[in-house]
């Protein structure tokens, strides 16, 4: 395939999820009443609003109202505010803060209708997907150059290790070694990093040896808290700069924003000064008719000051207005042109700022602000690259001579909600991995859990390549000072402290089907809710604390099961939602049971893999043998239980 049609068929693609990601919330909004979008977190009612603020030229508007709400819209989201009808709506604003009964809103202008009786809903992020269209429109060398690598219309080069002073000492062979050929790589090269294998450390390595060098690095990554991560291991050790909005970032790494630098900058004083002035100046302006159409009748400005000047009306228009408007004219002009040259200060400010950093780092997404529009990189360094389509990476790659990607195409790959755009799902590392697997390297030591919890995936996805750390091999509950349990069996069995891995077999149960709600395409099992209720319940009097312990589950309905059952302390999620992260305990509850051997989307190993690798001192998984031995990895991972593990079969005995 040619690289012109490919980019267009990329276009395609992402015009295709944008509308699925638009239609699927509009969606939902005409099809569930407010109070039901509630319910599901994405929306907020009966909202009362104060501005409280200005920060970075937002105004920061406090929505709040007396009974607490749960919800999912977090800080950093974009949401539709509205009264009424939210499809009626295009009033859009980024969350800055939130608590239990409010939430503050960063909004550009904010119209008087806004601060009473108004609901918050959850937007689809449109920006993202209008600057992935306009950078494949007008892609760079670089940007044509990796889909010509895919496209094996152009072959990368070998890369050759470099030696080099690590600043963090305790880096392993594997990380030194992938550091050492990534430095060493013409065009790119791919650090592959298992769960736990310390891919962002790696990164700021990396990042630190290339500034070492000379070179200008743009760093990004798929998500905020990714970005803040490398931000966090960098401040300090080097001149970087932050881009984004600032609600999207930590509160302490505020000082590594693009906008407090400028603020903080000793010119910026002058832009303070010309915006007071300006204000001033309109409030003058402001006491004067001003020129709408209806009033200047077909005159122009120039006209209008002309009269003034004669002290003369004209057509219907009374000298006394004439005058009023051109007064109005001619303190506008003064407004205008002081907001001007406070822009112009501001550019030249961010322009310094930028040039100064040796490491500029945003989002993907952010990397098309106009503000590094024409700075020159030596190489950008993309960190979830396993999770972030080729439309998304092609942005910072675009901006850069060579590109360095880190990810794990054994994990999940970034969501696609359009059936027609699916192909999206494939992403640039996959692909380059797979055509060139001399251009990666993998990093084989993980430093999150217990030896017995990694062996089974390290088998099954990694070749058996990777190796826990002495620090956390044998590391288990009981290092924790958590009490004995004491609750006889089979509780005692399945909460051992020192059992790491732990197979719970519905099998037995006659009540272990799965059942689908009504209109839903989901799962949930009643059985396997219970028993994490129950086992949840234990852990906690054995003194285990709520923030270590997880539960996942993949199916959506069984997650709201769950939750309604044990409430929201404890992080209930679905597979999907714990990529990236992990718990002391994690609880995995498989929930398919039926007569037909049916597993549906568990078929997808890759969440397999996810859910698996979260736990760092005990996994214990709940499940139906019947149903998952009918795919030959869960077979392999029942046999591994049995021989390595705790598995415990449920007689039909009451559990409670």
């Amino acid at each position: 395939m040619h690289v012109k049609t490919y980019i267009a068929k990329l276009i395609d693609l992402v015009e295709l999820e944008r509308e699925a990601e638009i239609n699927a919330m509009r969606e939902e909004m005409r099809r569930l009443r407010g109070y039901e979008r509630e319910k599901l977190g994405r929306t907020i009612l009966n909202l009362n609003g104060k501005i409280v603020g200005e920060e970075f030229g937002f105004k920061l508007v406090k929505y709040g109202r007396k009974e607490p709400f749960k919800t999912e819209i977090g800080v950093g989201d974009l949401v539709l505010i509205s009264r009424g009808n939210p499809l009626m709506s295009d009033l859009v604003g980024t969350v800055v803060e939130k608590g239990s009964r409010f939430i503050v809103v960063a909004l550009e202008s904010v119209p008087s209708w806004a601060l009473r009786n108004v609901r918050i809903d959850l937007y689809a992020n449109d920006i993202t997907f209008r600057r992935q269209i306009e950078n494949l429109k007008n892609l760079s060398e670089s940007g044509i150059r990796a889909l010509k690598f895919i496209l094996k219309q152009e072959k990368p080069t070998k890369s050759t290790p470099q030696e080099f002073e690590p600043f963090d000492k305790s880096l392993n062979p594997t990380q030194r070694k992938a550091i050492s050929l990534a430095l060493g790589s013409e065009d790119f090269f791919l650090i592959h990093g298992p769960f736990g294998t310390g891919k962002t450390r790696t990164l700021a390595e990396l990042i630190l040896q290339e500034v070492k060098r000379g070179n200008k690095v743009l760093a990004t990554a798929e998500s905020n808290v990714a970005v803040d991560n490398l931000v966090e291991r960098l401040w300090g050790k080097v001149n970087l700069v932050r881009l984004g909005h600032p609600s999207r970032v930590s509160k302490h790494l505020k000082e590594s924003t693009l906008a407090f630098q400028v603020e903080s900058h000793e010119r910026y004083r002058r832009v303070r000064e010309l915006r007071n002035k300006a204000e001033r100046l309109a409030m003058m302006r402001d006491q004067y008719k001003k020129p709408v159409p209806q009033l200047r009748r077909g005159l122009t400005n120039k006209q209008i000051l002309k009269l003034a000047e004669k002290g003369r009306g004209a057509r219907g228009v009374p000298a006394k207005e004439v005058r009023e408007m051109a007064q109005w004219i001619t303190l506008n002009e003064g407004v205008q042109k002081l907001y001007k040259f406070a822009e112009k200060i501001e550019e030249e400010i961010i322009k310094e700022v930028i040039e100064k950093a040796d490491v500029v780092l945003s989002t993907n997404s952010s990397a098309a602000l106009e503000f590094i529009k024409d700075v020159e990189f030596n190489v950008a360094i993309i960190d979830e690259a396993s999770q972030a389509t080729i439309p998304s990476v092609l942005i910072p790659i675009a901006k850069a001579k060579r590109f360095v990607l880190a990810g794990d195409h054994k994990q999940l790959p970034p969501t696609i909600l359009s059936e027609e755009a699916k192909e999206l799902s494939e992403t640039l590392f996959e692909k380059l991995i797979e055509l060139y697997p001399y251009k990666a390297k993998m990093l084989e030591i993980q430093y999150r859990m217990n030896e017995k919890l990694m062996e089974f995936p390290s088998r099954e996805f990694y070749n058996g390549k990777i190796k826990a750390d002495e620090s956390v091999k044998n590391i288990t509950l009981a290092d924790l000072n958590v009490r004995e349990p004491f609750f006889g069996e089979p509780w005692n069995s399945i909460l051992k402290r020192e059992e790491p891995l732990v197979f719970v077999d519905t099998a037995e149960r006659r009540d272990k089907w799965e059942r689908q709600r009504k209109g839903s395409t989901s799962r949930e099992n009643p059985l396997e809710a219970l028993l994490v209720k129950e086992i949840v319940e234990r852990l906690l009097r054995m003194g285990v604390k709520e923030e270590w312990i997880g539960v996942i589950t993949p199916y959506d309905d069984q997650v709201d099961l769950i939750r309604s059952l044990i409430g929201e302390e404890i992080e209930v999620h679905s597979v999907d939602g714990y990529q990236g992260r992990e718990k002391e305990v994690i609880i995995l509850s498989f929930v398919r049971s039926n007569k037909k051997g049916e597993l549906g989307f568990l078929t997808d190993l890759r969440r397999l893999n996810v859910a698996l690798t979260r736990a760092k001192r005990k996994l214990i998984a709940i499940g139906d043998s019947e149903t998952l031995s009918n795919h030959p990895t869960y077979k392999r991972f029942l046999e591994f239980v049995k021989r390595h593990g705790r598995y415990i079969r449920l007689g039909n005995a009451e559990i409670h």
